[in-house]
């Protein structure tokens, strides 16, 4: 018989490892190695990467969502949300949130809104911008990973 739960939970974690280690590429590989670049290649070729990349983190997100309420009604875990002993569950959802709303409402409202009215080349700064607003989001995602596997097996 199959053990939905612990299905889930794998389910759950290959998603994560998907959706977070991509956003790692694209933050230490992909932004860095094009940021001496001209404008225009940057943007084409990060505009290439991401059409690639956004339906897999959007898939990768959703799972982690099922998944993730999967788990919460089968072990009945919804209580830790007012215990503040679990308070990395909520930094699991506020990154999750996050995510969501860039992949599912501001990249389709200003990425694609750009590209079908032919937008300019953005400016050198605003493309730092972007680099360091996929710091500051790695950054709180490996966080909530390492306080969720270590809130899970008792660190905190």
């Amino acid at each position: 018989m199959i053990d939905w739960g612990s299905l889930a939970r794998a389910i759950h974690i290959l998603s994560v490892v998907v959706w977070i280690g991509g956003v790692s590429l694209v933050t230490t590989a992909l932004l860095p190695a094009m940021k001496g670049r001209p404008i225009e290649q940057w943007m084409r070729e990060f505009d290439d990467a991401e059409r690639r990349f956004a339906p897999q983190a959007r898939v990768a997100v959703l799972l982690v969502l099922v998944s993730g309420l999967y788990m919460l009604y089968a072990y009945d875990l919804w209580g830790r949300f007012v215990d503040p002993r679990f308070w990395w569950m909520h930094l699991m959802v506020a990154v999750w949130l996050v995510f969501a709303m860039l992949l599912f409402v501001v990249e389709p409202l200003t990425i694609r809104h750009a590209r079908r009215k032919g937008r300019q080349a953005p400016s050198r700064a605003a493309l730092t911008r972007l680099l360091w607003i996929h710091r500051v989001l790695l950054a709180l995602s490996l966080t909530a990973i390492f306080a969720a596997v270590g809130g899970s097996h008792g660190l905190f």
